[in-house]
């Protein structure tokens, strides 16, 4: 490889290791929401802010229907994707 060639390259380096750095974020931000741990403590916040008068009886329906569709979503993706891999 030339010096030009090398010069002219050199901004594109980065850029398969930012990919990669991008895939495993989305990768363990998708096994955290699939977690139920992470669902079960979502919920009891929304519990404990309904209790209080911060969030009202719908809004914690809402809360708890938008937690379980993504909790089954990222379950699904996580399954697709393990059985993908091995």
């Amino acid at each position: 490889m030339n010096l030009l060639t090398f010069l002219l390259r050199l901004p594109w380096f980065p850029v398969p290791g930012f990919v990669k750095l991008a895939t495993t974020i989305r990768d363990e931000a998708e096994r955290e929401m699939a977690n139920p741990v992470t669902i079960r403590r979502e919920l009891e916040h929304a519990e404990r802010a309904r209790e209080s008068g911060e969030m009202s009886d719908e809004q914690a329906a809402e809360f708890q229907d938008a937690a379980f569709a993504e909790f089954t979503r990222a379950r699904r993706s996580t399954a697709a994707t393990s059985t993908y891999k091995g």
